[in-house]
């Protein structure tokens, strides 16, 4: 194993860690802009571990995965931002 493989295993490590971080407050959140936030960190903590990971198997079809999911991930937080525009007026 090369320094550079042993590097991703402690950077999806990290990452997962700060996933579970991320999902605490997704549910504890006492308000809904830091539900979005947390949402936000979740979906790009779990783009980056897509994209770590398909670096350490060397499958590039994963990349394209995570450019869908971050697809998503930003149309989830317009509609979050949307709705919180609309309950606010």
């Amino acid at each position: 194993m090369s320094l550079f493989t042993i590097t991703l295993h402690i950077a999806i490590a990290a990452l997962a860690f700060s996933l579970c971080l991320a999902s605490i407050r997704f549910f504890i959140g006492p308000s809904l802009p830091d539900r979005i936030t947390s949402f936000d960190v979740m979906v790009a903590n779990i783009i980056s571990i897509i994209a770590v990971y398909a670096e350490i198997t060397g499958n590039k079809d994963f990349i394209d995965v995570a450019i869908i999911l971050s697809i998503f991930g930003f149309l989830g937080s317009i509609s979050f931002a949307y709705y919180l525009l609309k309950t606010n007026r």
